[in-house]
């Protein structure tokens, strides 16, 4: 494995994911010759999915070959954890225009040094919440009631069965996924030899 830290080892795509507080770069050199160092500048600005106010920009550093973009420790742990859409600006320095070259995500994972860390997926988080629902019912099983004139409706049992359901399916695909990366196989690959 090659020492990240270095610039010469650093991926030459963004990274889908990195942990709160870790240090992430990346260099771009597929552009370079249309859209040189000596007279532009890059910028990745990415924002928070949910229409949240969170935002943080990465500007890049020259190198010989194109960009450099960095993230510290210290500024990615004052980062949220969380899905978050970025842009990539490359700007003329001599107009100051500017265009937006690519889009992509990130995914930003909370630090399991921090002790409040939950790092459930969200599906993983709903399972949880509708199973104590589930408990609940077994006690008190009103599916609707009314208060100061408000008609309030609880989910049946079985619609409560059908998106525990739903979310298992959902936390399902992503271990798949996250084996697959891994390089792991999961229960639905066959394997053939001939």
């Amino acid at each position: 494995m090659a020492n990240l830290f270095d610039p010469a080892n650093a991926p030459t795509t963004e990274p889908e994911s990195f942990t709160v507080g870790d240090y992430v770069q990346w260099k771009r050199t597929d552009f370079v010759s249309d859209y040189p160092t000596a007279t532009h500048s890059a910028q990745y600005v990415a924002r928070e999915h949910q229409g949240g106010n969170a935002e943080f920009t990465v500007s890049a550093t020259e190198i010989t070959d194109g960009y450099l973009f960095t993230i510290d420790s210290a500024t990615s742990a004052a980062y949220g954890a969380g899905k978050y859409h970025w842009q990539l600006e490359i700007t003329q320095t001599s107009s100051s225009n500017r265009i937006v070259l690519s889009e992509g995500d990130f995914n930003i994972i909370v630090d399991l040094d921090d002790n409040q860390a939950d790092p459930r997926i969200f599906a993983e988080k709903m399972i949880g919440k509708i199973e104590s629902l589930l408990l609940g019912k077994a006690d008190a099983d009103v599916s609707s009631y009314s208060i100061a004139g408000r008609s309030l409706t609880k989910l049946s049992f079985q619609e409560l069965i059908d998106a525990r359901d739903f979310y298992r399916a959902e936390t399902l695909q992503h271990e798949a996924k996250e084996r697959g990366k891994q390089g792991k196989t999961g229960s639905a690959t066959i394997k053939v030899r001939f």
